[in-house]
């Protein structure tokens, strides 16, 4: 199976800040990253983004980094993209991570878009729910599971996400 590693994890307390990058984290089953305001029951408790993605906005000109897309985790080595909803992932030795959702609809512009004309967080950010929790460090592997579940999912649509 694909593997890579985590490069950043990323926590707020509040929704609509910028997130602070940390060493260490807890994924909490059922709920998301420990410590962070979008963490609660739902398809959305975690989010990743890839850093070649985040890459696409620094190539424009745009000193951007992890965490800047409100991204929880962010990975390298492995194409989130590419995945599927359904997948699996282990980060870490324990923890398990299941894609519901790519994309999403931004309801407002934000100050990425503003910059740079652009924003990647509605076509590469990346949703799941913790299936298994446990601690996770920077620089811990990241491996894919091709074992899809019966989850309700999210349909996408060419320009996002419209709930079911």
């Amino acid at each position: 199976m694909p593997s890579g590693r985590i490069v950043a994890i990323s926590i707020s307390k509040r929704k609509g800040v910028r997130k602070t990058n940390v060493p260490c984290a807890r994924l909490v089953e059922g709920t998301g990253l420990e410590g962070d305001a979008h963490a609660s029951p739902g398809l959305r408790q975690v989010s990743l983004m890839g850093l070649a993605s985040i890459r696409k906005i620094v190539d424009l000109g745009l000193s951007v980094g992890p965490g800047d897309f409100a991204e929880n985790i962010t990975t390298e080595g492995i194409d989130l993209l590419s995945v599927g909803v359904g997948s699996r992932l282990i980060l870490g030795q324990e923890a398990v991570v299941e894609i519901t959702q790519i994309g999403k609809v931004c309801h407002q512009p934000c100050a990425i878009y503003y910059q740079a004309g652009t924003c990647i967080f509605p076509t590469e950010g990346i949703f799941g729910v913790v299936i298994r929790g446990a601690d996770i460090k920077v620089g811990d592997a990241l491996e894919v599971l091709a074992s899809p579940s019966s989850l309700p999912v999210e349909q996408p649509v060419l320009n996002g996400f419209v709930k079911k």
